[in-house]
């Protein structure tokens, strides 16, 4: 079986998501691909878990946040492989990038695995804008919201292009207004 979750938290003042994942079945595939983005005044808690409770089982979460003036978004997950199991795998990327100095994240990862035959790994990445690039972009004619907009949207391209098309195209829409009202 395989199970593939995939969503973008913007807008609310408290969100509080985890996704969990079973992977019960040999040879069972687990994925989250999650985009939160928090402006001032909110806060994104997200992450995602998942159980390896049969033998080479696979799972994927990669998690993005952008954190606007004093919005706080931050990753919490946990991947568990059960004792007695062989052959399991999972990479966990978490990457945050901050729009100016009043913004925060965090990551707070637990990875419990039991056993040695297995490929475990976790990333993590905090970024913030790079102020040359976007004076770069203001000399080829765009304006300074334009310029953090196209930044935002290359940040989470990857995450997008793997969404369905029309989630993707009101994604960037949402992204755009929000970026644009910071």
């Amino acid at each position: 079986a395989e199970i593939r979750w995939i969503d973008c938290n913007i807008g609310s003042k408290t969100t509080v998501k985890y996704p969990g994942i079973l992977l019960k079945g040999r040879k069972a595939r687990g994925e989250v691909l999650s985009i939160a983005l928090a402006h001032s005044g909110q806060r994104q808690d997200t992450g995602a878990r998942v159980l390896h409770l049969a033998n080479e089982t696979t799972s994927n979460i990669v998690s993005k946040s952008i954190s606007i003036d004093e919005g706080w978004a931050g990753y919490r997950g946990k991947v568990y492989v059960q004792p007695g199991l062989k052959g399991c795998k999972n990479s966990t990327e978490c990457h945050s990038l901050l729009l100016n100095d009043q913004s925060l994240t965090g990551t707070f990862p637990c990875v419990d695995v039991c056993g040695d035959t297995h490929c475990v790994q976790h990333e993590a990445s905090i970024t913030s804008l790079d102020e040359e690039k976007l004076f770069y972009l203001q000399q080829r004619g765009l304006k300074r919201s334009e310029a953090v907009s196209l930044s935002v949207n290359g940040f989470v391209n990857d995450l997008v292009q793997a969404f369905p098309l029309e989630y993707s195209v009101e994604l960037k829409r949402l992204i755009d207004m929000e970026v644009e009202n910071a």
